[in-house]
């Protein structure tokens, strides 16, 4: 009997894993995931906790590189910012796990000698079990309870699962004083009217729930605090829900920020999240870069976005991207205007524009939608379990009124089906690759020396960025957060600098450029030169005089 039991558990067991693996990874997944790539890699992969959430999850920190990766110039890759998108996370975890499945090749052992990276999977870990819950529906908050609408009290107006199928959609609901109307080709979407045609509203259109505290609103103070992706300093949208009482108040926020302030190797980030400048890069307004409050990035830094975004839309191959939201408060924001490093972000998928079928006799939209769209696609796509047809209930808070339950489901307008990230996954690892190839390079090139007569010598060398990327962004020259480039000159005894400076220090040098230093030494033997920063790597050279 005891074997007949152990085998039924085991297989249970079994059934679970596959199940888990099968699908995204929710937290205890996530983080077992980390602790077999640091337990089976332990020369190139370190993993530790930054802090605990208010839910008490780990905020983990997994370290690729050789030995003394602090030591190197770093990317630091984040997933997460936004609880609601699983997909993030899994190309964070997914970018290590495909790099050291290759440990074995010269290439990867190279690459993790020359570059470290700081990798943080999943900021949000809170708001991200709620894809993996019983009541599935999108959160971006933390475990912290909070007064959303400030009435003194807390997560009292919550969401209600009205028609059991376990998901939050939406409830439309008949009126003459509606904003929306059926989409023309698709009844199954509604689309806001349009005065302007005329065009005349006949449903209101809401999320799912039931207006718990009779103030007239719906939903607006339920489980689910603070969001890390508004909670950052830059533009922090205070007195907003969601954004904390404070810029940088919760402890995630905090954990990371100090283990980035301290990290001045880290030349750039490359952020999983809706803010999108790689498949579309930013342009440059000089108003805004040049305002006294800077929120445009400067000119050559737009540039350098431009080139990695080619080099992006070069291996990922998708087109119509969404636009990028700039909600204030951001971490993509806040890891250029206030960490003032090259900030990179893409969603990682969309939903691609989808042709009609003609075998299904679809017809091209006379309206488009993205709601339209993605049903669309989704139906020529075999995609399941995305969209819940409207049914009729009996509302509390309508009683006269014909109101449906329904729509699309939540997360699936962002989330692609999980057997379509293997492929995700490995053409963001081949992006991240490049961009770690393009990392600027320091070295000391065309040494010239000069016999001047009376024991003086005119010494010459070209500091070199060999690397394409510029050592610093241009935004960094005013910041101390980065340690900008330094040349010396170190004497030995009996030397002296008749002209020159014994230290140096350079603005950003842009990629596949130098410039030139010279100096009069008078004395004899071995003069030291060099030059370096963390974001670049350090060179020196011995000069006979």
């Amino acid at each position: 009997m005891r074997k007949i039991c152990l085998f039924v558990l085991s297989a249970l067991l079994i059934g679970v894993a596959g199940k888990s693996q099968g699908n995204y990874s929710d937290f205890a997944r996530q983080s077992s995931r980390l602790q077999e790539l640091a337990r089976s890699h332990p020369k190139y992969a370190q993993l530790k906790s930054l802090a605990k959430t208010s839910g008490n999850r780990d905020i983990w920190l997994l370290t690729l590189g050789a030995a003394n990766a602090d030591s190197r110039p770093a990317i630091a890759i984040a997933g997460g910012v936004e609880g609601n998108n699983p997909l993030s996370t899994e190309l964070v975890i997914g970018f290590a796990e495909e790099l050291l499945r290759d440990i074995g090749s010269d290439s990867v052992r190279q690459l993790l000698e020359k570059t470290t990276f700081y990798l943080f999977p999943n900021m949000s870990p809170d708001a991200m079990e709620q894809y993996f819950a019983k009541l599935q529906y999108e959160r971006t908050g933390n475990a912290r309870s909070t007064d959303d609408d400030r009435d003194g009290k807390s997560d009292e107006d919550g969401m209600e699962d009205l028609d059991g199928d376990g998901k939050i959609t939406f409830m439309r609901i008949a009126s003459p004083v509606g904003e929306f109307l059926l989409h023309p080709d698709d009844n199954r979407v509604l689309v806001k009217a349009d005065p302007a045609k005329p065009q005349v509203g006949k449903y209101l259109l809401m999320q799912e729930g039931i207006d718990n505290d009779k103030d007239g609103k719906w939903n607006e103070d339920g489980e689910g605090g603070v969001a890390f992706n508004k909670n950052m300093s830059f533009k922090h949208p205070s007195f907003t829900p969601g954004a904390g009482e404070f810029p940088i108040s919760e402890i995630e926020n905090r954990a990371m920020l100090d283990f980035l302030f301290e990290r001045f190797n880290v030349y750039a980030v490359v952020n999983f999240s809706s803010h999108n400048n790689l498949s579309q890069p930013n342009t440059f307004n000089q108003a805004q870069a040049n305002a006294p409050v800077i929120s445009g990035w400067q000119d050559a830094d737009v540039k350098v976005n431009g080139t990695v975004s080619e080099v992006y839309n070069k291996i990922i191959k998708q087109k119509d991207a969404p636009k990028s939201p700039n909600p204030g408060g951001d971490f993509q924001s806040w890891a250029y205007f206030h960490y003032n490093r090259f900030a990179f972000s893409t969603p990682g998928w969309w939903v691609p524009k989808t042709k009609p079928d003609s075998t299904k006799q679809e017809k091209a939209f006379t309206q488009e939608d993205p709601v339209a769209n993605y049903l669309r696609w989704a139906g020529q796509n075999g995609v399941e379990n995305y969209f819940t047809p409207w049914k009729k209930i009996n509302h509390p808070d309508f009683p006269n009124q014909e109101v449906e339950v329904g729509g699309v489901h939540p997360f699936v307008m962002h989330t692609p089906p999980y057997q379509l990230t293997k492929d995700i996954v490995r053409k963001h690892k081949q992006f991240v690759v490049e961009l770690a190839g393009m990392q600027p390079e320091l070295d000391l090139l065309n040494l010239k020396t000069e016999k001047l007569g009376q024991g003086i010598t005119r010494v010459t060398v070209d500091v070199a960025n060999l690397g394409l990327l510029p050592s610093h962004t241009k935004l960094g020259e005013r910041s101390y957060w980065i340690k900008r480039i330094l040349v010396t000159a170190g004497l030995a005894k009996g030397q002296e600098i008749i002209s020159g400076r014994a230290r140096h220090t350079l603005g950003a040098l842009p990629g596949q450029s130098s410039e030139t230093i010279s100096w009069l030494i008078k004395g004899s033997g071995i003069l030291t030169l060099e030059a370096g920063s963390p974001t670049t790597g350090t060179k020196s050279i011995k000069v006979s005089l």
